[in-house]
């Protein structure tokens, strides 16, 4: 994609996302490392709802794993949290909005609770959960007019990313590095034969990780592309339910684990019929939309790429990029008392 082919111009969507390398080179690590000394428990709680919690506390959640970093990080929606007893969890609440209904009842129930460790990541200034948080990061990215959340997405999983890296003297993103790549990624040709593909499925499917990656773009597919589709965590592709997929549909393999290649190419494409695709570093047994290699950082690289074959996509199919017939900017918005 690009902003200067006269199919992409009138977008609000493919401008924002081509907006994130600015984003990145806008944000203030030294504002972000503040927030280390916030973190008053070992037990924290990143939740949100849809893309505003997704990716971004799932990618943290993996590194934790990875690094054995000292937090216990975990992450829930908003309504389910608020079961929880969470007074010994820091608790970050991210919302673009800032008035999304889950996140603004759940803040409002930890303050019943005289909870004191709650931050907010907000893209909106004097937003509820701006007012009512103990800390607030308030986003670099500003206002998105697309419904389908994007450059926000990138920037709260690198709040996450760089607060919870320092916090355990991990490496940093080199964030203007990152960002020339993602825009690389998404102003990257996409071949025509994988769009045809995509735009003749009936069923889209997103395979890999549980770092937030696929699952991200599983719902992006149903708002930019207005298509079923559904997240197949790690090698679920190949554990039942083969038994119900059609020669009709589409797998996209975010990192396929190569050892999996062999039973996926037998399952899947010989045996059903299957169209599978990859985005990865490296050259696999399928056809790969490959990217750079950024090391740790490559779920970053991933998404992008997983964007840039939505709005290929959802231009071939005619779709209004930005304005889905249902979904919502604010999907379940909060209404002030009278």
């Amino acid at each position: 994609m690009n902003k200067k082919e006269s199919k992409y111009q009138n977008y609000f969507l493919v401008r924002e996302m081509l907006e994130v390398k600015a984003v990145l080179a806008a944000m203030a690590p030294l504002q972000i490392f503040d927030f280390v000394k916030h973190i008053k428990h070992k037990r924290v709680l990143l939740t949100g709802e849809g893309s505003s919690r997704i990716f971004p506390a799932k990618k943290v959640i993996y590194d934790a794993r990875h690094h054995d970093y000292k937090e216990s990080i975990i992450t829930e929606g908003a309504s389910q949290s608020a079961e929880y007893d969470l007074d010994d969890h820091t608790v970050f609440i991210a919302s673009n909005s800032g008035r999304t209904k889950e996140s603004v009842k759940l803040l409002e129930t930890l303050k019943k609770r005289n909870h004191k460790n709650i931050m907010a990541i907000v893209a909106h200034k004097d937003s509820v959960l701006m007012n009512g948080a103990d800390y607030t990061y308030l986003l670099r990215s500003g206002h998105e007019n697309a419904v389908a959340a994007t450059k926000t997405v990138i920037e709260q999983a690198l709040f996450y990313d760089i607060l919870f890296r320092k916090s355990n003297l991990k490496d940093l993103p080199d964030l203007n590095e990152t960002g020339v790549l993602i825009d690389q990624v998404l102003k990257q040709k996409i071949p025509e034969t994988i769009v045809n593909q995509l735009v003749a499925s009936d069923m889209i499917y997103f395979s890999g990780r549980n770092n937030g990656v696929s699952e991200e773009l599983a719902l992006k597919a149903n708002e930019i592309v207005g298509k079923k589709s559904d997240y197949l965590e790690g090698t679920y592709a190949v554990h039942g339910i083969e038994e119900v997929m059609s020669k009709n549909e589409v797998i996209i393999l975010i990192d396929p684990f190569p050892e999996q290649e062999a039973k996926i190419q037998k399952t899947l494409v010989e045996t059903i019929g299957v169209i599978v695709i990859a985005i990865s570093t490296r050259k696999t047994s399928f056809p790969t939309l490959q990217i750079p290699d950024l090391g740790e950082f490559n779920p970053y690289l991933q998404l992008a790429m997983g964007w840039n074959l939505l709005i290929e996509t959802a231009l071939e199919l005619k779709m209004d990029l930005d304005h889905p017939k249902r979904a919502r900017k604010v999907g379940n918005e909060y209404e002030q008392p009278v």
